[in-house]
């Protein structure tokens, strides 16, 4: 009897440790995070798209930078002071563009595993040519931005993990042949869709262009036609080619490449998110005059109806603390009226600029630009007073431009990009002065202090890399090279 018992009892005692083992075994499993091979590459498209326009294009970068091309001035007797006082602290650490330089980094992984799983065929995405040449161009464009802002950068060593922790900087001017070739090698794996009649991006996760393969293909080709033009200081060549690219653009119907999915109430526009946060931007007279110059119908929106603006660098300005009533909701001080919407749609690559491009291309080749400088600008125009219902006729306002010059075009170029384009603002004053040109008059004060420039020729690298890279350590240095060294597409060495 007391053996039956014993048997009885390990029975049960295996029966127990059995199930508690499976138990076990479910409780350690991670079903909230699956494994990367387990999401389908087109599920992360959304999520690249948006940390582009977050990260890349509209976020700390452009925010910063619209300080220093003074399409805006910054206020809130904070970073934004500073940065409007050319606080050299401000914008020589490394901490300033930290969370923009990982949070691009980041966004980069995310689209290099969309491309190793199209490339390898993981969870079916084998032979998905459109995503593929998506995937492409995004990360074309974020390593554009990566480098235009602070030159030579972690590249063909980056984003390799525990592989390699602490990767070497590429040459931009290798940099810029890659991205070149990257987009062309998005233009045939897009064209190899289209002849397989692939759809394999559903137009939901495509909050840009819902899947459509045309204004892809286009967005490539004028964003070929960006990097091209970038090298024009130190290769006179490019205008052939980057004129090329742009007419394939436009001969493809180029709308724009711009995110949509704001609604101004769950998923705000970046700039709307910054502004209703920190109250940081104020309206410029840098701008404002160049509008009263062209009797522009976009100034009541630029200035929120008030009719005034401020002057960069003045220092009472800067310190303001509270640009938005707090009970009402309503501007104290003038700021663009398009910021307040929330739901405006933020630009990845715009109409207005690929036809700038061909512009200036055209200008600088000695042909008659009189057409594309005037899409331009009705583009631009229509797009800013379209969002407020107003009928303005933009196209009689560009043709009121007549004959564009250089001038005119950068001066127009200028204003079309106040909206949310100042890294390639910020770009262009960077390359025309490396031919010896200028077209913009910035006032700021305070951009030359006791005889120093405090106007930075690039941004610094993040202090994540500085810290932990003696690679980016060695070339970030005490920071004070962003007031002396310029890229290379600018003249500069690194």
């Amino acid at each position: 009897m007391k053996r039956n018992i014993i048997i009885a009892m390990s029975v049960a005692l295996l029966g127990f440790s059995a199930c508690t083992e499976d138990k076990l075994d479910e409780i350690n499993k991670d079903n909230q995070h699956p494994s990367p091979d387990a999401v389908p590459a087109y599920l992360q498209l959304t999520d690249a798209l948006m940390q582009t326009s977050y990260g890349a294009v509209s976020g700390d970068y452009a925010f910063y930078l619209s300080s220093l091309t003074e399409q805006l001035v910054g206020v809130g007797n904070n970073q934004f002071m500073r940065a409007e006082l050319r606080n050299a602290n401000e914008w020589g650490a490394s901490a300033t563009f930290n969370n923009s330089w990982n949070s691009v980094y980041s966004n980069l992984n995310n689209i290099k595993e969309m491309i190793r799983k199209i490339e390898t065929g993981v969870n079916g995405s084998a032979g998905q040519y459109d995503l593929l040449g998506i995937a492409q161009i995004l990360k074309a464009l974020n390593f554009g931005v990566l480098t235009d802002m602070h030159g030579d950068i972690p590249y063909s060593e980056a984003l390799m993990g525990q592989e390699n922790m602490q990767p070497k900087l590429d040459a931009q001017q290798e940099i810029y042949a890659d991205i070149i070739a990257t987009l062309d090698e998005a233009i045939a794996n897009i064209e190899q869709a289209e002849a397989e009649g692939l759809a394999s991006v559903p137009a939901a996760q495509d909050i840009a262009l819902a899947g459509d393969l045309t204004q892809w293909k286009a967005t490539a080709y004028g964003l070929k036609a960006r990097y091209l033009l970038h090298q024009s200081a130190v290769n006179a060549s490019v205008y052939a080619e980057a004129k090329a690219a742009a007419q394939a653009a436009i001969d493809l119907g180029f709308e724009g490449c711009s995110i949509t999915a704001f609604n101004g109430i769950n998923c705000d526009n970046p700039w709307s998110a910054f502004q209703w946060s920190r109250e940081y931007l104020v309206s410029s007279n840098t701008v404002v005059n160049l509008m009263k110059k062209y009797d522009d119908p976009r100034l009541t929106y630029y200035t929120y109806g008030f009719g005034e603006a401020y002057n960069p660098g003045d220092e009472k300005i800067a310190q303001v603390m509270m640009v938005i009533d707090q009970n009402t909701g309503a501007p104290i001080y003038a700021f663009p009226q398009w910021i307040d919407l929330g739901s405006q749609p933020a630009h990845l690559l715009s109409k207005a600029e690929v036809y700038f491009i061909l512009a200036e291309t055209q200008l600088r080749t000695g042909e008659d630009a009189t057409a594309a400088f005037q899409t331009a600008v009705a583009s631009a125009v229509s797009e800013v007073c379209g969002w407020f219902g107003d009928p303005v006729d933009a196209a009689a306002y560009a043709a009121s431009l007549g004959t564009p010059t250089l001038q005119t075009l950068f001066e127009q170029k200028y204003l079309a990009q106040c909206v949310d384009e100042q890294v390639e603002t910020f770009n262009d004053m960077r390359r025309v002065e490396a031919m010896g040109e200028s077209y913009i008059t910035l006032t700021n004060p305070m951009n030359t202090q006791s005889g120093i420039n405090r106007y930075p020729k690039r941004l610094p690298y993040g202090n994540s890399s500085v810290s932990a890279n003696p690679n980016v350590s060695e070339a970030y240095g005490d920071g004070s090279y962003i007031y002396s060294e310029p890229v290379w597409w600018a003249g500069g060495t690194r």
